[in-house]
């Protein structure tokens, strides 16, 4: 085959083509124990992106039982109490799959529209189940809110990127 058919080379075996997204989304993970010295918390939901992004973007890429095996990874780093994002996690999946459903056909807009909304409540559930409901969290809260929504297409181009290599045959 020539070079523009298959930019990336050889295929990959199919274990590691099935691996790559469970990777991706624990890599997200991952980034939250990266030391970083900030005077607000407003560090995104890295896994929590890769996971919308496989889900909206590759929806057989993982299995319907992954968003709970996934949380209880991501409640493992991140210092969330146990159990938060695995339900969660599986939540938005179900919300994903709600909106599947009901439409035909989606454009990256509505996928953004959609991730935005399962954003939203995993971090506004999030908080109400970590931190007592008398702290003062709120304008914190919608700064991360709006920068993990505004991270989102980085995620799904990543993702695409990823994707990209996975399928190619």
């Amino acid at each position: 085959m020539t070079s523009a058919l298959q930019p990336f080379g050889p295929t990959l075996p199919r274990s590691r083509a099935r691996a790559l997204p469970w990777a991706t989304v624990m890599a997200g993970s991952l980034v939250s124990i990266i030391p970083v010295g900030a005077t607000l918390p407003l560090m995104p939901p890295f896994g929590l992106l890769m996971l919308l992004a496989w889900r909206l973007l590759a929806p057989l890429a993982l299995r319907r039982w992954a968003p709970a095996v996934l949380g209880l990874f991501d409640d493992c780093l991140s210092g969330q109490p146990l159990g938060s994002a695995t339900l969660l996690w599986t939540l938005c999946f179900f919300l994903v799959d709600l909106f599947d459903q009901r439409t035909i056909f989606r454009a990256f807009a509505q996928d953004w529209l959609i991730a935005a909304v399962a954003i939203t409540f995993c971090l506004v559930a999030g908080r109400l189940l970590a931190t007592p409901l008398g702290a003062h969290v709120e304008t914190v809260l919608i700064a991360q809110i709006a920068v993990s929504i505004l991270l989102f297409p980085l995620a799904s181009r990543a993702v695409a990127w990823v994707d990209r290599r996975r399928i190619a045959e």
